[in-house]
């Protein structure tokens, strides 16, 4: 990447994540009258508050790049996954999707997954060259879905 798209490139990730899923919220009809749709977002939200638990606010960033003194997580949730509040918004944005599945939420919610799997590569680079414990921690681990992903 060129110098001034890298330096742009965290805060590009974090603003398509939050346009598409604001757009999807938007476009979302009828979210809290489907049963299932409610449990899936429940889901999501109780795996990222399990990951708050273990990381505090304070080494908890936004953007895909790391906080100074940012320590490496490998308890709770993170013993399984290493993305686990992506899995959160992944898994809570896909109950709004089965809510009300159209089309171009559909186009949003896979514009969501790219993005977020681009603040996962990119994180990850830097984890590995900021924790040399990292690789092991990544052989350990999946990336969003405990023993699958």
């Amino acid at each position: 990447m060129g110098l001034a798209v890298d330096k742009y490139y965290p805060q590009i990730l974090v603003a398509i994540q939050f346009l598409t899923m604001g757009l999807m919220v938007l476009f979302s009809h009828g979210f809290l009258h489907h049963g299932i749709a409610i449990t899936i977002f429940l889901l999501g939200l109780t795996i990222g508050l399990w990951a708050l638990m273990h990381n505090t606010l304070g080494n908890f960033n936004i953007q895909p790049k790391l906080k100074k003194d940012a320590q490496l997580i490998t308890a709770g949730i993170y013993a399984y996954i290493r993305h686990p509040m992506y899995t959160s918004v992944v898994t809570m944005m896909f109950g709004i999707l089965i809510s009300t599945p159209r089309w171009y939420e559909a186009i949003l919610f896979t514009l969501l997954l790219l993005t977020l799997y681009l603040k996962a590569k990119r994180e990850e680079k830097l984890l590995i060259q900021a924790f040399s414990n990292y690789s092991d921690y990544k052989k350990r681990t999946r990336y969003f879905v405990p023993f699958v992903l």
